[in-house]
């Protein structure tokens, strides 16, 4: 009997570990959808503080309920550690780490790079590595294989590898881990067979693919479309604004087409891990091959551009109202990349608070979901979240609305506010209008 079958059998009646690495908002539900569903799981993070959190039972996602980490704690099935010298324990290596952007722009692929050293360095025989990190098409066979076979072990007979993007949208209620549909490549047919089988136990719906590069450029392509469309509306949002036609008001009216029509929304630029940073990993790996892609180029500059955008539309605002952005005494309300999350990795908020602050205003926040603003990498503003009440928002020139949380009072933020700008058209859909309120 194949060592791959024995290990397919082990899977099947759970007498097998998983082990994730990144405990994110990728690494946290894998975590609790293996541990949901029978199997043991390690858990690895260089952050001691989460790992200290969830070995209490205690969740720092807000979407992910502490209830599930502690029921999971409870039955012995999961475990968190710092320790890399653990590796070898788990049967797979799920590899959930940040892959962002160097200050030039390109790939910074050292979280991936020495992740894969530490688990070359505790590889053994019959171990599946899964790389779900978004990348350019070839990371898996450039970058980790050589690392894995340095060891002296051969992928596809003594260890498996294999990549799966994820697929994570935070705050969706509609879709979770187990309903997305879950794209695998293998680096042999092997390596995919182990890793279909695997992820087969925790997801309804397994979509193998041609290879690893397969896999990699799909989930690109899903990041480019959704860059490429929301540049176009965006620069749609500016054109029609110099012609006075509310960019709203055109997409409800195209997106009643029932074909050949799928609507996308402006906004005050583009957050989160995926879409601001993604494609320009495919545009990077493109110049290896003297393939320039501008259209992918273009959109970047186009959503990298909005946040100066919606100051300028603030300034123009203000500046109507007889008050410079000089001293003027500026709301933003979100923070987060997305509504009702807590999110606010590479959001266009915290871009917008630095160029506020930069232009001489007196900018604070309010996001119910961000009670203090995280230090990232990009951004360091020690500030802490305001409430929204009518004596807080009349001591404000303006509003800024960036992030459209379902939680924010809106009509007491209407009546207290002298000024509103308004980037995602939510004042206007709860019918609340008025000459303070202008869009952006």
């Amino acid at each position: 009997m194949s060592d791959l079958h024995l290990l397919k059998q082990r899977i099947a009646r759970r007498d097998y570990t998983v082990g994730v690495i990144g405990l994110g908002y990728v690494g946290l539900p894998l975590v609790l959808r293996f541990g949901e569903v029978g199997f043991r799981v390690l858990g690895f993070d260089i952050d001691p503080a989460k790992v200290a959190q969830l070995n209490a039972g205690r969740s720092y996602i807000q979407h992910l309920p502490a209830e599930r980490v502690a029921a999971l704690i409870g039955s012995g099935r999961f475990e968190a550690t710092v320790d890399t010298k653990r590796l070898a324990e788990p049967d797979a290596l799920i590899i959930c780490v940040p892959t962002p952007l160097t200050a030039h722009r390109e790939p910074d692929l050292q979280y991936v790079e020495k992740t894969t050293e530490a688990v070359a360095a505790a590889l053994r025989r019959g171990q599946l590595v899964c790389l779900e990190s978004t990348t350019y098409p070839g990371t898996t066979e450039e970058v980790v294989r050589p690392r894995l076979e340095a060891t002296g072990l051969q992928v596809g007979k003594d260890c498996f590898l294999a990549f799966s993007p994820e697929r994570e949208d935070p705050g969706n209620t509609h879709f979770e881990t187990s309903t997305i549909p879950k794209v695998v490549g293998g680096t042999t047919p092997a390596c995919l067979e182990l890793a279909c089988t695997l992820y087969a136990e925790a997801v309804r719906h397994v979509v193998p693919v041609a290879s690893t590069r397969v896999a990699e450029a799909a989930k690109i392509l899903e990041n480019v479309y959704r860059a490429v469309n929301i540049a176009l509306v965006n620069e749609l949002k500016i054109a029609f604004d110099r012609m006075s036609i509310n960019v709203w008001d055109v997409i409800d009216a195209a997106k009643t087409k029932p074909f050949g029509f799928h609507a996308f929304y402006p906004g005050p630029g583009l957050g989160g891990h995926c879409i601001p940073i993604d494609p320009f990993y495919l545009t990077w790996k493109a110049r290896e091959y003297g393939i320039s892609t501008r259209f992918i180029e273009l959109a970047g500059e186009i959503n990298s551009a909005m946040p100066a955008y919606v100051v300028q539309r603030l300034a123009d605002a203000l500046n109507e109202r007889g008050k410079a952005l000089k001293g003027a005494r500026v709301l933003l309300l979100g923070v987060a990349y997305k509504k009702d999350t807590d999110d606010s990795r590479e959001s266009p908020g915290l871009e917008i608070l630095e160029m506020l602050l930069a232009k001489g205003a007196r900018a604070d926040y309010s996001d119910p979901h961000i009670p203090r603003l995280p230090t990232v990498r990009r951004h360091a503003l020690d500030l802490q979240s305001v409430p929204l009440t009518d004596e807080t928002l009349r001591q404000y020139d303006a509003a800024l609305l960036v992030t459209d949380h379902s939680a924010f009072p809106y009509e007491v933020i209407h009546r207290a506010t002298p000024l509103i700008v308004d980037t995602r058209n939510a004042f206007p859909q709860r019918r609340l209008g008025g000459a303070h309120v202008v869009l952006a």
